[in-house]
């Protein structure tokens, strides 16, 4: 019964059986049920009229894979009585495939695993031109907010590179908003007809990014039952936004090279050339010259990233931006939770105005959503609705008049004065083997899961694995 239940949480449709006779162990099945507040069924006649044909096939499709895979053979559903068709509600008979008379016919409707993954793939792909298309339709760095005179230097420099054709590093901070002049970028190109892709290199697993990005040929390895195009293949003559672009494996920063270098690559487990012209967008909140004289990052590959760098700067040097991105989030977000809201109080935006934002855009976004959350219509955002660790023991206690945030006294506490520490120093500790002892002590802890170690240690997969390379230096 879980199957007409998931049905109605999810909103589909609220589902009543009215016969079913299930024998797992012979395999036999028969099941009769009624569908009524069909939201398939409504949203069709919404813009049709009555039908001569049932309309609720997604519908069926849920019941009839979910039944098969219960029974563990195929079972095939269909609508005997439709809202769409004029009936007073939904009905629908299921049964094993072969029992219907024209099921050859049924079966041929159904796509098999490789061929749903292709139709992942092209809906993938139409994902991604349809947000071409709305970035094409509007200049993003145009229509973004902001008047200080950090923001303009930046986005000045991102239309003179536009019309170029030079790949281009952004560096700043998370939440800076990099992704956004990014797609500014692309709107103003001569590409911004053609496909956007963006990627977050530190999202995708290290033994995957490589067939994420360049593609993958059928069976290259286990699981990989067709042949699909990569994030290069699906932006080829547009342009990729590499983020996190640190975060890639050895290999493919060599493969990104090849591309960079001779237009052109393969595909995992394959040894056709493919052709590529893409233009490039990388961005790294680290500093990449740094992860060079580390040994983490490529010289060359960073050479040929940097050709035109831009720099995005964190919100607490745009500050005279801040009451124009809060009147935007205020607005949007009144928008989506149908609130009225009356902006943020005079004290509120002190607040804002002096706190430091290590989130940057991101974060001030998140706090005036839940501001508006919280607030009542017709009421202005106070600064307990934005800062909730005013509120929070041990946290933020008073915002003075001139709106400067004042920490409780733990926190105010002279930070050079940490027991811990000056013991640390008193014995005459190692930074290198303090660090090792932790990282020793984390994997001990994951039984020797690097993914979860690095968790233990708040920090990335590649970076806990760079420091074990460090450490095996240090033996």
């Amino acid at each position: 019964m879980v199957g007409p239940q998931l049905h109605s949480i999810r909103g589909l449709v609220h589902v009543t059986p009215l016969e079913l006779d299930l024998d797992l162990e012979k395999g036999s099945f028969f099941g009769r049920f009624e569908w009524r507040n069909s939201f398939e069924a409504q949203v069709y006649l919404q813009h049709h009229d009555i039908s001569k044909d049932p309309v609720c096939w997604s519908q069926l499709g849920y019941a009839s894979g979910y039944t098969t895979y219960f029974v563990g053979r195929p079972i095939i559903y269909k609508e005997v009585a439709c809202v769409g068709c004029g009936h007073a509600h939904c009905e629908i008979v299921g049964k094993p495939a072969e029992e219907w008379e024209d099921h050859a016919e049924m079966e041929r409707m159904l796509p098999r695993d490789s061929l749903a993954e292709e139709l992942f793939a092209l809906q993938s792909q139409v994902s991604e031109l349809q947000e071409t298309i709305k970035a094409g339709k509007r200049d993003a760095i145009s229509n973004s907010v902001g008047r200080s005179r950090a923001f303009r230097e930046a986005c000045q420099l991102i239309h003179r590179a536009a019309a170029s054709k030079a790949n281009v590093l952004l560096s700043g901070e998370t939440g800076a908003g990099k992704e956004v002049f990014a797609r500014g970028l692309h709107a103003a190109s001569p590409r911004a007809d053609q496909p956007f892709v963006a990627v977050n290199c530190a999202s995708i697993p290290p033994d995957l990014i490589e067939a994420e990005l360049f593609g993958v040929e059928k069976g290259a390895y286990t699981g990989a039952t067709v042949s699909r195009p990569g994030k290069f293949e699906r932006a080829n003559q547009g342009t990729i936004f590499l983020d996190e672009v640190v975060e890639l494996s050895p290999r493919a920063q060599a493969s990104l090279l090849r591309v960079l270098q001779e237009g052109e690559l393969e595909r995992v487990g394959g040894t056709q050339v493919h052709k590529i012209n893409v233009r490039i967008v990388a961005a790294s909140n680290e500093d990449l010259k740094q992860a060079v004289a580390n040994g983490k990052f490529r010289a060359d590959l960073y050479y040929r990233l940097n050709v035109y760098p831009v720099h995005i700067p964190p919100l607490r040097e745009r500050t005279e931006d801040i009451p124009l991105l809060t009147e935007h989030f205020v607005s949007k977000y009144n928008t989506l939770y149908n609130k009225r809201t009356s902006g943020v109080s005079d004290k509120a935006m002190r607040a804002l105005m002096h706190y430091q934002w290590p989130g940057n855009i991101r974060e001030l976004e998140n706090m005036i959503e839940r501001g508006v959350i919280l607030t009542d219509s017709n009421q202005m955002i106070d600064e307990h609705a934005l800062f909730p660790s005013l509120t929070e023991p041990g946290g933020m206690k008073a915002i003075d008049p001139t709106g400067h945030l004042h920490a409780s006294a733990t926190q105010t506490a002279d930070p050079g004065h940490d027991e811990l520490c000056e013991q640390l120093l008193a014995e005459g500790f190692s930074l290198d083997q303090l660090e090792a002892r932790l990282i020793r002590t984390a994997l001990a802890k994951a039984e020797g899961n690097i993914t979860h170690a690095a968790r233990l240690l708040s920090i990335t997969r590649p970076q806990l694995a760079y420091r074990l390379d460090k450490l095996k230096g240090l033996k």
